[in-house]
């Protein structure tokens, strides 16, 4: 009970710092992990790949880029090659927008492990890593 209470606590402490971080920029996580995805994989993704990425649902993907596109901070565009696909790119706002918040969102991360020594951090990442394989999740 004691490692499921603190990681509870863990989990709502981190989300609001976490949380107050992206909204300086406008932002809640899940626009921030699809700009952060397309910003890593060069700009230009298609949904089925932020989809696997992120482990959601196709129409979380679709709601979240609806959202995004709305903003101006991605466009989607038609595949040449496949009339059905289509590309997911950052625009210029949504490129310096994650530019902007990454970051923060390091500086913040750092913060709350200030506490932990560097092999702390290490351990904890493998016990954790560790755990959630056993559990079945092979994205680590």
């Amino acid at each position: 009970m004691g490692v499921f209470g603190r990681l509870s606590r863990l989990n709502r402490l981190v989300d609001g710092e976490l949380g107050r971080t992206f909204a300086k920029h406008d932002l809640d996580r899940a626009s921030f992990d699809v700009l952060a995805t397309l910003r890593r994989g060069g700009g230009r993704l298609t949904p089925a790949e932020l989809m696997r990425s992120s482990m959601i649902t196709s129409g979380a993907v679709t709601q979240r880029l609806d959202r995004l596109e709305t903003r101006g901070l991605v466009t989607r565009t038609p595949s040449d090659a496949d009339g059905r696909g289509v590309y997911v790119d950052l625009t210029e706002e949504g490129r310096g927008v994650i530019d902007r918040a990454l970051p923060d969102h390091v500086d913040t991360e750092h913060r709350l492990l200030a506490g932990l020594t560097g092999r702390q951090r290490h351990d904890l990442a493998r016990v954790l890593r560790d755990l959630l394989e056993s559990l079945g999740d092979g994205v680590v």
